[in-house]
């Protein structure tokens, strides 16, 4: 929402398209689809990801029941992957108007690589915040393998906690080599970015996460497990995923081992790597294409 209004200012009461981003919907949706519904004002919906029983369990129904209502109330839907197209499908239904495809985008020339990467290292970043206690656990099991490997290694962690992050560095031995950078604003993030030689995500099925696309364009390759939409923002040249058992029903990340083969595979050639993944986010991910079709859309549904 916040690139859209750099060219597309909001206007709350005077609006001429409703435009909802699904990872959050106003609180006051059923008053605002009603009211676009009596003016006549088209609905667009920007559909990222779907509940599911594998990591929304019982709430299943519940966080899917207002996607499901968007999703019908909308002329057109903008999925953030083929990945979000399948599971939204799968979960909420086809939906009855227009859609396409078009992924998350990111500023190129805000998020650009460091003019030299960290000195020692190789530094790791797991970015984003970790609400999901397996993706905080798998990570410093695989970083643990990685700094066997590599004994200047260094892991730094970002965003909120949901598990404490000692009992498991101490377990681990690793006191000393992994840093809580805690939550940043997004001003901050290039620079954050630019303190690492890679990306390690370790979430399974994210629809379209944009952390991976700021890596990238800061020449940062990403190391993730081999599901979800990640697949398609990182493709073969701008990291390396993980292939590991997918079902609706459970996440069942990667092996530790895994990642870290992975990781291994990226630092040996991290120059390649590096270079592909910046080249990638400019020439697939860049915010002005993302923002041009933005308007030729909004001009098809509400003209001028």
């Amino acid at each position: 929402m916040q690139k859209l209004a750099a060219r597309f200012p909001n206007s709350p009461t005077d609006f001429s398209i409703l435009y909802l981003g699904t990872t959050w919907l106003p609180r006051d949706l059923g008053p605002l689809l009603a009211f676009a519904r009596r003016r006549r004002i088209p609905v667009v919906a920007n559909q990222d990801g779907v509940g599911y029983p594998g990591w929304a369990g019982d709430r299943t129904d519940d966080v899917n029941r207002p996607l499901r209502r968007v999703l019908r109330a909308s002329e057109h839907v903008i999925y953030q992957s083929a990945f979000s197209k399948l599971s939204s499908d799968l979960f909420l239904g086809e939906p009855p108007g227009s859609w396409e495809i078009l992924p998350n985008a990111v500023d190129v020339d805000v998020f650009t690589p460091a003019p030299a990467r960290p000195a020692d290292g190789p530094v790791l970043i797991l970015g984003g915040d970790q609400t999901q206690e397996y993706r905080l656990e798998l990570a410093l099991r695989a970083f643990a393998l990685v700094a066997e490997r590599h004994p200047d290694a260094r892991l730094l962690v970002t965003g909120r906690l949901v598990s404490p992050l000692e009992p498991l560095v101490d377990g681990l031995r690793l006191g000393g080599r992994v840093a809580l950078v805690g939550e940043y604003t997004q001003r901050d993030a290039p620079d954050v970015l630019r303190r690492g030689h890679l990306l390690l995500h370790t979430k399974v099925k994210d629809p379209c996460p944009t952390l991976v696309l700021e890596a990238m364009a800061t020449g940062l390759p990403v190391v993730y497990p081999a599901s979800g939409g990640t697949v398609e923002l990182v493709g073969d040249e701008a990291g390396v995923g993980v292939p590991h058992p997918e079902s609706w029903e459970r996440d069942e990340p990667p092996s530790p081992e895994a990642l870290a083969d992975a990781v291994d595979r990226v630092l040996a050639n991290l120059d390649g790597f590096s270079a592909r993944a910046r080249s990638r986010a400019v020439g697939r991910f860049a915010l002005g294409p993302w923002l041009d079709r933005h308007a030729e859309l909004f001009e098809r549904l509400a003209p001028a």
